[in-house]
C-alpha cells in the first residue's frame, strides 16, 4: 500500500513539474489508480502490453465508456510509463478494443428558448451565461476570463489557451458592454477589499507567474467572475479568490432550464451549440464560425450544418397531413 502511495506521489510531482492543470492531475491519478487496482495492485513496472490492452478493452466492453474517456485513460497510462517510470510504450503497439464512437447531432435551443433560460438564471450568473451564448464560449473559457481580456476600445474579447491550444478573439456583444463595464468595477472593489483583509492574489499559470511575480496581485489579472468567498488553492494551500466553480454554474443552468419548462437536456455547452447554429441560420459562413469557435478543423464545425439541415426537415410534412 505504501509503495502504491509513493508511486502516485511521484505521478503528482511529475505532473506539477510539467505544469499540467489541477484537473488533469486528478484525472491522471484517478485512471492510474484504477489501472493498478484492476490488476490487483500489481506494480505497473511489472506489467506491460497485455495488461494495458486488457484494461483498455475492459473499459470499452464492460464499462462501456466513450472513446474520449478511453483515450483519457490511455493518456494517463502513457504518462505513467513514459514520464514517471521511464518506459517508452509507443513501441509496444497497443491494440486494445476501441470504444465505439457515436456521432451525435448537438441539441440546440431556439432563440425563444435561450431567452427563456436566460430570464431564469439567478442575477449572479446572468452576465456570465449571456457571454457564453453571445460569444459561443465553452464554460471554462468564460470562467477563466480575466479583467484584462475584455478590450472595450476595440470591442473584442480575448480567449487564451483554449481547448484547441489556439488563442482567438470574439466580438464583444454591444448589448453586454455596459454590464461588463459594471462587472469590472465590481471586481475592482472586491479586489480592493481582499487586499484590506490580507489577500488579493489570484492564480496565474506557473510560467507567467515566474516571469511576472507581481502580476497575481494586479487588478487586471483578477477573474472577471470571481467566487463569493476566498478559497484555498489545493496545491499551494494559498488562500485567494478563484473564479466561479463549474459545478455551481452548471447547477444554476439546470435549474433555470427546469423553471423555463424545457424538456431538452440543457447543459452549459448547449449555448455554444445554439450560438453556432443561429449564426448559420442568418447566413454567416462556416469558415468564420470555425474561427469564432476556435475549432482546429472545419470538419468539426460542419456538424452544425447537419443541425440546420435537421431543422429544415421540420418544414416537411407527413403524408397523413396531405
Amino acid at each position: 500500500m505504501s509503495a502504491k502511495k509513493k508511486l502516485l506521489d511521484l505521478v503528482r510531482d511529475k505532473i506539477r513539474v510539467k505544469h499540467y492543470s489541477y484537473s488533469t492531475e486528478r484525472t491522471y491519478v484517478h485512471w492510474i489508480k484504477h489501472y493498478i487496482f484492476f490488476h490487483n495492485k500489481k506494480h505497473p513496472i511489472e506489467m506491460s502490453k497485455n495488461e494495458i490492452e486488457e484494461f483498455l478493452t475492459f473499459l470499452a466492453t464492460k464499462k462501456r465508456v466513450s472513446p474520449t474517456t478511453q483515450n483519457q485513460a490511455f493518456a494517463a497510462i502513457l504518462f505513467l510509463y513514459r514520464e514517471v517510470l521511464g518506459v517508452d510504450i509507443s513501441e509496444w503497439n497497443i491494440q486494445a478494443l476501441r470504444a465505439q464512437e457515436r456521432k451525435h447531432i448537438p441539441v440546440v435551443l431556439t432563440k425563444e428558448e435561450v431567452k427563456s433560460v436566460l430570464q431564469n438564471i439567478p442575477p449572479a450568473y446572468t452576465l456570465l451565461v449571456h457571454l457564453m451564448y453571445g460569444c459561443g464560449l465553452r464554460m471554462n473559457e468564460a470562467l477563466n476570463l480575466r479583467v484584462k481580456d475584455i478590450d472595450f476600445g476595440f470591442d473584442k474579447i480575448y480567449i487564451w489557451n483554449s481547448k484547441s491550444l489556439k488563442d482567438r478573439t470574439v466580438p464583444l456583444p454591444q448589448k453586454l458592454k455596459a454590464k461588463l463595464l459594471e462587472q469590472v468595477e465590481i471586481v475592482k472593489n472586491i479586489h480592493k477589499q481582499d487586499f484590506k483583509e490580507g489577500y488579493g492574489s489570484v492564480f496565474i499559470p506557473y510560467a507567467l507567474e515566474k516571469k511576472y511575480p507581481h502580476a497575481k496581485f494586479e487588478t487586471k489579472w483578477q477573474f472577471l467572475f470571481p467566487m463569493k468567498n476566498i478559497s484555498q488553492d489545493p496545491r499551494t494551500k494559498e488562500k485567494r479568490r478563484h473564479h466561479v466553480m463549474p459545478q455551481t454554474l452548471g447547477r444554476n443552468i439546470k435549474v433555470a432550464a427546469q423553471k423555463a419548462n424545457l424538456h431538452k437536456r440543457v447543459t452549459s455547452h448547449i449555448f455554444r451549440h445554439s450560438y453556432a447554429t443561429h449564426l448559420l441560420q442568418v447566413g454567416i459562413d462556416l469558415r468564420s464560425i470555425q474561427e469564432l469557435l476556435g475549432h482546429k478543423s472545419v470538419e468539426t464545425t460542419m456538424i452544425y450544418t447537419h443541425v440546420v439541415s435537421e431543422m429544415n426537415k421540420s418544414k416537411l410534412i407527413s403524408p397523413l397531413d396531405f
